[in-house]
C-alpha cells in the first residue's frame, strides 16, 4: 500500500462510538469481538434515527410524500454500496439479512437450478459454515460433490492443489476473502482466473474483507460477492449479494412475492427489473439506508488507512501472544494477515479464557467461529479469537494481553 497513508486519528474516531464509554465489570470496555460485529457510530445511529423519526414509509408502494422519500433513499443506498465496493451499478446490488442469506440466495436460486450429478462446487478448509453447509446442502439436493482446497502448516490455501481440483467438472469455486479464524488473505482474484479458465463461477465471501480494506469486485473479477452490514460500522439486519448482472438476469428468484412482482394473473407472473426480482417483500428499508450512511463513514476515514491501522494491531498482537510458550496463534504470520489473531492457552479451554478476559472488561469471542472443520484441521476443539477495528488501540491489546498473562498464571 502507498506510504501516503495518513495513520487514524483513533482517539477521535472512538468519540464516534457511544458504547465504547461504558463500563463492563467496574472497568473500561475493551471490545475486541469486531470479527463477529462491530460497534455503530453516532453518524449511522443518525441515520436510522431520521428515516423513523421524518419519513418512515414503505418502499415503491405509494404515491405520498413519504414514501417517495423513502423509495428515493432506498434506492439510493444501492447505488451508494454498488459504489462502495466498484459494482456496475445498483442492478449488480441485492440487499439481503445478511451474507448467510446472500450465500443461500445464490445456492438455491443458481445451484438448485445448475447442478446436477457430475457438478462439482470447490470450497476451501477455512469456509464459514454459511457457505460450507449451505453448498454442502444443495450438492446433497443435486447429486453434485463439494471439493476442498487444504491448508498448508502456515494456514494459507494450496493453491497447488487448487489447480488440480478446479476442473471442467467445476461449476463453482466459493472461498472465503479474510479468514474469520486464521486471519489469511485468500488470493481470490486468482481463484476466479481458474475458475473461469473451466467455465466456473467464483463466489467471495467478504464479510470479513469489504469492512476494512478497499475490496473492487471489477479487480477480482467476483461473479457473486457477499458481505454484511453490521461487521462494517452498520446495522444488523441488513447483508448484500453482489452479482455480475448478466448472471441475476438469468438466475429464477428466490422468494416470491411483494415488490419482485412486474405482473400477476390467476394463471403466471412476470418479474420486476433487478434488483428487485429479489427482494420479495417489505425490504430492510431503513437498515439499508444507514448501511449507506456506513459506506460514507468509512470511505470519509479512508479504508487503505483503516486497513493499515488493523494489520498493525494484528501483528502487535501476534507478537506480543507468541512472546509465551504456552501460547498458539493460528494463521500466518504477524505481517501478512487480516486484523484477527486466533489462539489457545496450554492447559485453558477458549470458554474459560473468554470469561476471565470478561471479568477484567475484555470481550473476545471464543468456540469455533463458525469453523468447525477448519478446527479439525487445525487440531483444536476451540480457540479464542481476539479481533481489530478502526477504533482499538495498541493499549486495548495491552490490555487482552495482561489479561490472558493473568488467566495463565491462574490455570499455571
Amino acid at each position: 500500500m502507498s506510504h501516503q497513508v495518513e495513520p487514524l486519528d483513533v482517539e477521535g474516531l472512538r468519540e464516534d462510538f457511544p458504547i465504547l464509554q461504558r463500563e463492563v465489570n467496574g472497568t473500561d470496555l475493551v471490545y475486541l469481538d469486531n470479527a463477529a460485529t462491530t460497534q455503530t457510530p453516532e453518524q449511522v445511529i443518525g441515520a436510522i434515527t431520521d428515516y423513523y423519526r421524518n419519513y418512515n414509509a414503505n418502499v415503491h408502494r405509494g404515491i405520498h410524500q413519504l414514501s417517495q422519500e423513502a423509495s428515493i433513499a432506498y434506492e439510493e443506498a444501492h447505488d451508494r454500496v454498488a459504489e462502495f465496493i466498484g459494482a456496475a451499478g445498483r442492478e449488480e446490488i441485492v440487499f439481503t439479512k445478511n451474507t448467510t442469506e446472500s450465500m443461500n440466495l445464490v445456492a438455491y436460486a443458481w445451484g438448485l437450478n445448475e447442478l446436477g450429478p457430475g457438478d462439482e462446487v470447490v470450497l476451501t478448509e477455512m469456509e464459514h459454515h454459511a457457505s460450507l453447509v449451505t453448498w454442502q446442502q444443495i450438492a446433497k439436493r443435486t447429486g453434485a460433490d463439494c471439493k476442498y482446497i487444504p491448508i498448508t502448516d502456515e494456514g494459507r490455501l494450496d493453491m497447488d492443489a487448487a489447480r488440480e481440483l478446479i476442473t471442467d467438472d467445476t461449476a463453482m469455486v466459493s472461498a472465503v476473502h479474510v479468514s474469520n479464524t486464521l486471519g489469511t488473505i485468500n488470493p481470490v482474484a486468482e481463484l476466479a482466473d481458474i475458475a473461469h479458465d473451466h467455465g466456473a463461477y467464483m463466489f467471495v465471501d467478504a464479510a470479513q474483507s469489504v469492512p476494512n480494506r478497499p475490496v473492487d469486485v471489477e479487480e477480482l473479477d467476483a461473479d457473486f460477492l457477499a458481505f454484511s452490514g453490521h461487521k462494517m460500522a452498520g446495522p444488523t439486519g441488513i447483508g448484500v449479494l453482489y452479482g455480475k448482472e448478466h448472471i441475476l438476469e438469468e438466475m429464477e428468484p428466490y422468494l416470491y412475492g411483494g415488490d419482485m412482482i412486474l405482473k400477476v394473473t390467476f394463471e403466471d407472473a412476470t418479474w420486476n427489473e433487478l434488483p428487485w426480482k429479489f427482494e420479495a417483500g417489505t425490504p430492510n428499508i431503513c437498515e439499508g439506508i444507514a448501511l449507506a450512511a456506513a459506506c460514507d463513514y468509512l470511505d470519509d476515514i479512508g479504508m487503505e488507512a483503516i486497513q493499515r491501522h488493523e494489520a498493525e494491531l494484528a501483528e502487535y498482537a501476534y507478537d506480543r501472544l507468541t512472546e509465551w510458550d504456552d501460547v498458539e496463534v493460528y494463521g500466518p504470520p504477524a505481517d501478512d494477515r487480516g486484523g484477527l489473531v486466533a489462539f489457545n492457552v496450554e492447559g485453558l479451554h477458549a470458554h474459560d479464557l473468554s470469561s476471565i478476559l470478561n471479568d477484567y472488561g475484555v470481550a473476545i469471542r471464543a468456540g469455533d467461529h463458525c469453523t468447525q472443520p477448519l478446527h479439525d484441521v487445525l487440531g483444536a476443539t476451540a480457540s479464542a479469537r481476539a479481533s481489530f477495528y478502526l477504533y482499538n488501540t495498541k493499549d486495548e491489546v495491552d490490555e487482552l494481553v495482561d489479561a490472558v498473562d493473568e488467566a495463565r498464571e491462574l490455570f499455571s
